[in-house]
């Protein structure tokens, strides 16, 4: 699961803690039903916090030369070995290098 936030000019992929972060900050009465499920939701299924987030996938973009949108997805999920990265990775068509799959996983794993 990916998500958008959607401005005037410009969408932003936003992984599950960025959400989590957003929504958490909004009064909880303020929130309708179907907020309130996700945030539910992104508690339950966020893994780390959303700074960590954003500077993981930072540099999964800069030194992996992965997309915002597939680094958001590896964040989501944090695969934790070489063949569960492979997983997502075979759904992109583009290969991955075992010697940047691994760096990939050293930087999941920095938490």
């Amino acid at each position: 699961m990916i998500f958008l936030l959607a401005g005037k000019e410009k969408k932003t992929v936003l992984t599950i803690p960025e959400v989590k972060e957003i929504l958490e900050k909004v009064d909880p009465e303020d929130l309708d039903q179907l907020q309130k499920r996700t945030l539910d939701y992104l508690m339950k299924f966020s893994k780390i916090p959303a700074d960590d987030a954003r500077k993981i996938r930072k540099a999964l973009v800069s030194d992996c030369g992965l997309t915002e949108e597939e680094s958001c997805e590896l964040i989501n999920s944090m695969p934790s070995s070489i063949e569960e990265l492979r997983l997502f990775t075979s759904g992109w068509k583009k290969l991955i290098l075992t010697e940047t799959a691994e760096k990939i996983l050293k930087l999941l794993s920095r938490k």
